[in-house]
């Protein structure tokens, strides 16, 4: 049973009385002064600022996982432009190669070509040049037997039937 409940407890000699009595009066002034609500006040005032950090930690955490999944987005994108990149460098290196072998082989075709007009125009020269020198040696020759038979004074019918071909021949 209860203390408050006994008889002797409401004795006004008793220290246990005056003790309550005072705890009362005190809950009684902090009451009327408005303790409270003052420590309500200061509690939701804690519980404002801390939802306030809350809100503030969730706000940056949101804009953090933003800013992670727009720099994989420029990672993803910077990743498939350099393979692009690649790609159009290979192309274009093959390209190029392809351009100088038919560049290279134009250019061979055309020093060939050059190599066999240039042999064709020498074999020309060169026959001219025999042609000459054979004709220059007849003439010479039909002077010596001219010179030897106008020396001699006696003709050769042979002699006289090749110097009349001659013309035709050597032309």
């Amino acid at each position: 049973m209860p203390a408050f409940l006994t008889g002797y407890f409401w004795d006004l000699g008793n220290a246990e009385f005056w003790v309550g009595v005072g705890l009362v009066v005190f809950f009684g002034i902090l009451v009327l002064v408005k303790v409270p609500g003052m420590i309500a006040a200061q509690l939701d005032g804690a519980a404002t600022k801390i939802q306030s950090e809350l809100d503030e930690a969730a706000r940056l955490r949101a804009e953090a996982e933003a800013l992670l999944a727009q720099i994989k987005l420029e990672k993803a994108e910077a990743e498939a432009q350099a393979a692009d990149m690649l790609k159009a460098a290979e192309a274009d290196a093959r390209r190029l190669e392809e351009d100088a072998k038919v560049k290279l082989e134009e250019a061979l075709a055309r020093r060939q070509t050059l190599a066999e007009r240039r042999i064709a125009q020498a074999e020309a020269q060169a026959t001219a040049e025999v042609k000459a020198a054979a004709a220059e040696l007849a003439i010479k020759a039909a002077e010596d037997i001219l010179a030897a038979r106008l020396a001699s004074q006696t003709r050769d019918p042979l002699v006289d039937e090749a110097i009349a071909q001659m013309g035709t021949r050597l032309n």
